[in-house]
């Protein structure tokens, strides 16, 4: 064989022919705008491919924009970049309240665009931005409100906005720019966002200023997209004028006075004055609240005096708090409770005008009562119990209701037969009592009477029960003591008596049971016939068959109408105020009391204290009286006869006759 040629490798090129069309990557593209974009922000990107020949001009593809829907406001509002395929703004004029959506029609061309192409579309949305401001409708109110008044509903303003519902160039602020320097007012948006809702933050006084304009602006809770000119609303504030209470100067006045100031005596002024000058009403005082009842107040001058004796020492000042009940003319009742200092006393004054409806201030006047020496010393224990023999002495507890100027160191002193029987000394602080029995005594209880002083020498006598019992030492043990003579047999002999005794008492009931059931003669014989004696079973038919005339039983009271029905509730009479139950249980006792002696008193309560008036009985019976029928001692008629009538008659005989026991005697 020859030698063969070595092998080589043959490269075959195809040469690219544009048979491709471009492809766009999505179909229809999708865009979105802000509609206050300026020119030239870029929308949407735009993207084909070619599967010819990359680098060539087979797959070099152009793109143009073909057509925009709707054409307004105008016709080329957007713009294509033909070698990139962004799509941009290219004129002013967005709205998305009038063109909220735009569809493009867009073509893609290899070959620079000269080749082969292919068409797709483009959605652009339109995005809200805040380009509308809100306005009033109305700008401009007048509205009144009442003095004195938190919190107060003053107008409602409600707006309107372009924006899309419920976005936040939709929503809206206030504020008020002027006419409120000490900011009486408050403003805030309302639960729709588009009301804006003025109230009264603070007090407002007729007396001081009794009309206020308001200027108030509304803008969105996002910035406008461009410069916007802002709304505002104006609003007119007219204060009505209430008529307002009286106002203590000062609210809580504060005296000190001795305790035993003579009633009649001045205490203070307490003053107030009425705000309302403008109405010249006329103030006038009232003791509100004084639970103890010791002070009266003149109505007129707001005088405070003296009622009733006062006493530092009462239940009304304890616990260092008082409950006071405060009504006001206008307003609902209110609990308040007032913190007092020890050995004060606590009254509420009220103040009202004379308006149609008057209105009614309060002030507190504490009076603190300065102690003087008015109670004497008094021994807590009561009651004590002791052995009659070698007994321990009992340490006494001393109390003294004035201050400590008024109290320790006491003395003491025993009194009549106790000083015989008794000692008595004070302990080493001179605050209590040490007792002890000096002499032994029969088991049993004695009083003891001490006289007791305090540092002033005010003395008082003080009683103790005390209990001997016979016993030694400070064991205290009493036992039943039994009656001399009477031991074992006698209390046997005492029970045998009285159980003969009632063996005795349950004889004579039988005895006399027995003289009960002896059947006695009768008065007229069973078998005593008599003509004029009937028996029935029948009772007969009663007032229903009989004709009566009841109508002379109403006669009476009809003939007098000055007579009244007393058995009722007394109408005319006045019912006496019953005390309120008391919120402290502590003063549950005095409530009680109280309200018992008033029922006591009520001419209203039960059972009345009436006349029973009775009916006319009428004039009398045609009838003789029964007086006129004669007993057989007053006459002259011969009843021995009646023997001789037969047996029939004999027991009337008897009863009227002589009978055989007259002539007997």
């Amino acid at each position: 064989m020859g030698d063969a040629e070595a092998p080589m490798d043959i490269f075959v090129y195809v040469i690219d022919q544009n048979d491709n069309k471009p492809v766009f990557t999505a179909d229809p593209f999708i865009g979105e705008v802000p509609e206050a974009s300026a020119i030239g922000f870029d929308v949407v990107h735009v993207n084909a491919t070619d599967a010819d020949e990359a680098g060539s001009a087979n797959s070099d593809v152009r793109y143009t924009l073909l057509s925009q829907d709707p054409p307004l406001p105008n016709p080329n509002m957007f713009a294509i970049n033909a070698n990139t395929g962004w799509i941009r703004v290219h004129a002013q004029g967005l709205d998305r309240e009038k063109f909220p959506k735009y569809t493009l029609e867009v073509m893609a061309a290899d070959m620079e665009g000269n080749g082969l192409s292919v068409q797709g579309k483009v959605i652009i949305t339109v995005t809200d931005s805040n380009d509308n401001a809100p306005q009033f409708q109305p700008s401009s109110y007048t509205v009144s409100v009442p003095e004195n008044k938190v919190e107060a509903l003053v107008v409602k303003m409600p707006v309107t906005d372009g924006d899309e519902p419920n976005s936040p160039a939709w929503a809206t602020t206030f504020k008020i720019v002027s006419g409120d320097p000490e900011g009486r007012f408050a403003v805030v948006t309302g639960p729709s966002k588009l009301e804006g809702i003025i109230t009264t933050a603070k007090e407002l006084d007729f007396e001081k200023n009794n009309k206020y304009t308001l200027l108030v602006a509304v803008e969105n809770e996002v910035p406008f997209a461009s410069r916007l000119p802002t709304s505002t609303a104006t609003v007119i504030v007219n204060v009505e004028d209430v008529n307002e209470p009286p106002i203590f100067s000062p609210l809580e006045k504060l005296v000190v006075k001795p305790e035993d100031l003579a009633p009649g005596s001045d205490l203070t002024t307490y003053l107030a004055t009425d705000p309302d000058t403008a109405r010249k009403q006329k103030v006038s005082y009232k003791i509100q609240q004084d639970l103890a009842g010791w002070l009266s107040v003149n109505k007129d001058t707001g005088v405070i005096k003296v009622k009733t004796a006062m006493d530092r020492e009462s239940h009304f000042v304890k616990d260092n708090r008082y409950r006071a009940l405060i009504s006001h003319s206008s307003l609902p009742l209110i609990m308040v409770t007032l913190t007092l200092n020890p050995n004060k006393h606590t009254a509420l004054i009220s103040a009202s005008d004379n308006d149609e409806i008057p209105a009614t201030g309060t002030g507190t006047l504490v009076i603190q009562l300065e102690d003087v020496n008015d109670n004497g010393p008094t021994l807590d224990e009561r009651l004590i119990t002791v052995c009659n023999k070698d007994s321990s002495p009992q340490l006494l507890s001393v109390t003294d209701k004035d201050g400590p100027g008024f109290a320790a160191p006491y003395q003491v002193a025993l009194e009549g037969q106790s000083k015989n029987n008794w000692t008595a000394r004070l302990n080493e602080t001179k605050t209590g009592i040490i007792l002890s029995l000096a002499t032994p005594l029969e088991q049993g209880d004695y009083v003891v009477v001490l006289r007791l002083a305090d540092n002033q020498g005010l003395e008082q006598h003080s009683t103790i029960m005390a209990t001997v019992c016979d016993c030694t030492g400070p064991d205290v043990r009493c036992q039943e003591k039994v009656a001399a003579g009477f031991g074992l047999p006698a209390i046997l002999g005492v029970l045998g008596a009285i159980l003969l005794l009632l063996m005795l008492v349950l004889l004579l009931m039988m005895f006399m049971r027995k003289r009960g059931g002896e059947k006695k003669e009768p008065l007229l014989q069973d078998d005593d016939v008599r003509d004029n004696i009937y028996y029935y079973d029948e009772e007969g038919g009663g007032e229903d068959d009989q004709d009566y005339d009841l109508s002379v039983l109403h006669r009476g009271l009809d003939n007098r109408p000055e007579v009244f029905r007393n058995d009722v509730v007394p109408t005319f009479m006045p019912a006496p105020q019953y005390r309120p139950r008391p919120a402290n249980p502590e003063d549950i006792g005095c409530f009680i009391v109280d309200n018992l002696k008033a029922a006591d008193n009520d001419p209203t309560a039960p059972p009345y204290d009436s006349l029973l008036v009775f009916d006319y009985e009428g004039a009398g019976s045609e009838a003789g009286s029964l007086s006129s029928l004669n007993s057989s001692s007053s006459g002259d008629q011969d009843y021995d006869r009646m023997n001789e009538w037969g047996p029939r008659f004999k027991k009337l005989a008897d009863m009227y006759g002589g009978g055989e026991d007259d002539d007997m005697m």
